[in-house]
């Protein structure tokens, strides 16, 4: 049985080294929603990597900011959007949709009579 735990161990130790530094940078408040936050709940405060590299992590912080979860997830489906789409809507020239998949239906629906 071969170990895999050695790629995510490696991810851990080095989440765990700029989260331990980005807490005591930052305030502990959300980026975002500007929710704050205090020990209990500390564990719901994330560190964002601003430019989406997570191996770009300098020791003054610059690339780093503190998100809630939700914020957190909010703004990488955002970013994810924006690989798969491209930029704003304002950007993209949406086609006109030429097919209608009812045209037929009352011609269809007479057929059985």
């Amino acid at each position: 049985m071969s170990n895999n735990n050695a790629v995510p161990q490696a991810y851990v130790k080095q989440e765990e080294g700029y989260r331990i530094k980005a807490l005591r940078l930052y305030p502990w408040v959300c980026g975002r929603c500007a929710r704050e936050f205090e020990y209990s709940n500390l564990r719901e405060l994330t560190v964002h990597h601003v430019d989406h590299n997570h191996s770009n992590n300098p020791e003054d912080g610059s690339n780093w900011e503190l998100l809630c979860i939700y914020c957190h997830d909010n703004e990488h489906n955002k970013y994810h959007e924006h690989i798969m789409y491209g930029g704003s809507t304002t950007d993209r020239k949406v086609e006109v949709a030429t097919h209608s998949p009812f045209a037929d239906l009352k011609a269809l629906l007479n057929k059985s009579k």
